[in-house]
């Protein structure tokens, strides 16, 4: 079949994919006919020089395969980039593991989701279908642009309560305050005085924006949150901190980094930076606003968001007084108290958020 540029591409001693010995000569996938050509998809994560999805249709006994790095969209309004590569064998539909590093394609396969598709039409400059999955569902058209450039468009309205992640929000802030009497309806967490962002992460890249202005490029080395997030899509509330050698938020470091629109890699060594994970807005197509900040927090939690340069400090259950005393000790800036049932207000300053100076 049509995979002389597969196995051009791969050594199979070198590397654990399928690599099947030659079946004969290349064929059109052209012509709607569907009998006997085959129904099903696959569709892989692929973390390799740049994390993408790899969308497989089995088509005339290979899998016709298009590279699509944000993966399929969900919202009619937006279209994605898809670019199509060489076809693969069928085997390919069951793979998943790591490419070795020098080899095509390197980097680690994991199966997002597998199924049929029902063909509509299938010509050289377009294809559409719809698409039967456990996690994708819905009718899209893949239609060229040039060469081996294409866009994918979801033709169905987007899933029941889906919606994308808002751009017009700003953090949630707290007002000055003592300690709460009603210790069991708080937690507390560290303030750290640093830059608070909202982190928009959509198709394994994310946004980060200080209040309306994208800060993205001044921060490169939080890039890899979005590559660990990977199809997950959400809206984070975080601080950005730049420690001291003495541990501590260094503000003079901060300063340094925030004046730089595009950090450039000296200016990373020498004053890089820490994100503080501290809430989520949005998560995977819903709103996370109206939930309590216990929910909010377990949502958070469970995404287990841990690298190099982010990271979710502890929250602490009380009593307020010692955790401020052990807080102060360590010559932080205080704390802030929590109130356990509160939503997330964007852009207020309420009471359900007192900040406690150390």
């Amino acid at each position: 079949m049509s995979l002389r540029t597969y196995r051009a591409k791969r050594d199979a001693s070198k590397t654990p994919e399928p690599v099947p010995e030659d079946a004969g000569e290349e064929v059109s996938h052209t012509g709607d006919e569907q009998e006997g050509r085959g129904d099903r998809f696959v569709i892989q994560e692929h973390h390799a020089t740049a994390l993408h999805w790899d969308v497989r249709l089995q088509r005339d006994g290979v899998l016709v395969s298009w590279a699509v790095p944000k993966g399929l969209p969900l919202d009619p309004k937006t279209n994605h980039l898809a670019k199509q590569t060489e076809d693969h064998p069928e085997q390919y539909e069951t793979f998943s593991g790591d490419i070795p590093k020098g080899e095509y394609g390197a980097g680690s396969m994991t199966i997002w989701d597998t199924g049929t598709y029902e063909l509509e039409k299938w010509r050289d400059r377009e294809v559409m279908l719809t698409f039967h999955g456990s996690r994708i569902e819905g009718r899209y058209v893949f239609f060229r642009t040039r060469e081996r450039d294409w866009m994918v468009h979801r033709m169905d309205p987007p899933p029941a309560g889906w919606t994308p992640i808002p751009h017009d929000l700003r953090p949630m802030l707290a007002s000055s305050g003592s300690l709460p009497a009603d210790e069991k309806n708080w937690r507390y967490e560290v303030k750290w005085g640093g830059l608070r962002v909202l982190i928009a992460v959509d198709g394994g890249r994310l946004t980060v924006t200080d209040k309306d202005t994208n800060v993205t490029a001044a921060y490169p080395e939080l890039r890899g949150l979005g590559l660990q997030m990977g199809s997950r899509q959400a809206l984070l509330d975080g601080e950005i901190v730049a420690f001291g050698p003495n541990g501590r938020p260094d503000p003079a470091r901060l300063r340094t980094r925030k004046n730089a629109a595009k950090a450039t890699p000296a200016l990373v060594r020498s004053a890089p930076v820490q994100l503080l994970l501290m809430d989520v807005l949005h998560l995977r197509g819903g709103s996370m606003l109206d939930r309590t900040y216990t929910d909010r927090r377990n949502a958070l939690e469970a995404l287990d968001l841990r690298g190099e340069h982010w990271q979710l400090p502890d929250a602490f259950d009380g009593p307020g007084a010692t955790v401020l005393a052990a807080i102060r000790s360590q010559g932080l800036g205080g704390i802030v108290a929590k109130r356990r049932d509160s939503t997330y207000q964007p852009g207020k300053r309420g009471k359900d958020w007192l900040m406690i100076a150390g």
